[in-house]
């Protein structure tokens, strides 16, 4: 069933998820300070892709830098991804086919609006 649901996650926006985070990961590791927020897009890029089957749990070790970094990141990006998300769910809630996928992108407002100290686990 995971699968399945993957599967039409990546037809209906999954995909185009992926390659927006991919992109803004590039962008953000031409700079070498923002090295950390391009790997944390990177991190999220491969979640989104394939988001069923997969869960957000915090990172053994995580330091107060992961802390910083979480504030950084939600000013400059994370709340309007969060917003992009929750249009996103809003829109694909409307059909029933969608609902799961609306979920999905509920599921990953958490980890998009704070990713540093964070880890993604496969869930059985």
């Amino acid at each position: 069933m995971r699968t399945l649901l993957n599967i039409i996650w990546v037809v209906f926006g999954g995909f185009w998820l992926f390659l927006s985070y991919l992109f803004f990961g590039l962008i953000a590791c031409l700079l070498i300070v923002t090295i950390p927020a391009g790997v944390a897009s990177f991190r999220i890029a491969a979640y989104v892709l394939w988001p069923f089957g997969r869960e957000v749990v915090p990172a053994p070790g995580a330091g107060a830098m992961s802390g910083i970094s979480n504030i950084i990141w939600f000013l400059v990006a994370g709340l309007w991804l969060a917003i992009g998300h929750l249009t996103t769910a809003a829109a694909q809630a409307i059909t029933i086919i969608g609902i799961p996928l609306a979920v999905a992108n509920i599921k990953l407002i958490p980890v998009t609006c704070f990713p540093f100290g964070k880890q993604i686990i496969e869930t059985r």
